[in-house]
């Protein structure tokens, strides 16, 4: 007899994401709630994720960001732009609005 499992949230209610997702849907908005791009992640891109993987980066990482990703980033606004900011403590890194 196989044990039966009861939740521990029962009456979990749907996020505010599916919410806004189908009202967006519905109504023919432009979703600004969660990333939905419409074009093709760059192929160079997908196989540097895959050999990152693949080397163990693969956990969360620390709140300000990837210390190489902060400082590419402040090497680039540079370069193209002529400013520069300080990778520790001007330039965060998030996977999104909702981290940030």
């Amino acid at each position: 007899m196989t044990p039966q499992v009861t939740s521990k949230h029962p009456k979990m209610g749907t996020t505010i994401f599916t919410v806004m997702s189908a009202l967006a849907a519905e109504t023919g908005a432009v979703n600004l709630g969660q990333g939905f791009p419409d074009f093709e992640c760059d192929a160079n891109l997908v196989d540097q994720v895959t050999q990152a993987m693949k080397e163990g980066l693969n956990q969360y990482p620390p709140m300000p960001g990837v210390l190489a990703l902060r400082e590419a980033v402040s090497a680039k606004l540079e370069s193209l732009h002529g400013y520069r900011y300080d990778p520790v403590s001007e330039i965060t890194v998030t996977a999104g609005a909702t981290q940030a």
